[in-house]
């Protein structure tokens, strides 16, 4: 098998891939904004409460949690299906570490525009969605780029549970060719090109961010 077939293999799992991530991304983006809006809002043992939450999902082992959603679930009545839980458990660990990224942007803003809300007579969720979010959002997007692309990588990890992703190909087309070396630098290279735009993107975005954000600290 030549390497352009072993290569056309691999991306023949492309689709179950994207679609992971995809899906990923469902969970991730409105998960990772309700609990870092939480965390940044609530105190004492409330706060206590989303902290933990988390810190579960971003300091769980995402291939124990696989296997867990999975195969364990089942025996208490629970099934869910390979795509659901492997789009579930690797966007709410993206989520984890993009709250931390919402709270910090919402917590690094300038006190004054607050109180000016609050001059105006404006309530705390006005403050918070007119004035407060849109920065945190500007000002965090090029670390949620390099979220998105930690969750493409980690698509790898679904192998495991049945799902045909590009790994899963690439496994298979190993345990056939019994050379499992061309098939695995095919599969670095599948994934370089897949991730590589997306970081392409992340610089982008951070060049526009920066005097974007520069001129509203100028105002």
């Amino acid at each position: 098998m030549s390497m352009f077939d072993i290569w056309s293999g691999i991306l023949g799992g492309f689709r179950i891939t994207a679609s992971v991530t995809l899906y990923g991304l469902v969970f991730a983006v409105p998960f990772g904004l309700v609990f870092g809006i939480a965390q940044y809002l609530t105190t004492g043992f409330a706060r206590f409460l989303v902290t933990s939450m988390i810190e579960f999902w971003r300091s769980s082992a995402v291939v124990i949690l696989l296997f867990v959603f999975y195969y364990a679930l089942p025996v208490v009545g629970v099934t869910l299906s390979a795509m659901t839980v492997g789009a579930m458990v690797l966007g709410l660990n993206t989520a984890g570490y993009a709250s931390q990224a919402v709270r910090a942007g919402l917590q690094a803003l300038d006190r004054g525009q607050k109180e000016a809300g609050q001059a105006l007579g404006l309530s705390r969720a006005a403050i918070l969605v007119l004035i407060e979010l849109p920065q945190a959002l500007l000002a965090m997007s090029p670390t949620f780029i390099n979220l998105v692309i930690q969750l493409v990588k980690a698509t790898s990890l679904v192998s495991l549970i049945t799902l045909t992703d590009m790994t899963f190909r690439a496994k298979e087309i190993a345990q056939v060719e019994y050379d499992p070396v061309p098939v695995y630098l095919a599969l670095l290279l599948s994934y370089f090109m897949v991730c590589y735009p997306i970081a392409l993107l992340g610089r982008w975005m951070e060049r526009w961010v920066t005097p974007v954000r520069e001129a509203g600290r100028g105002i």
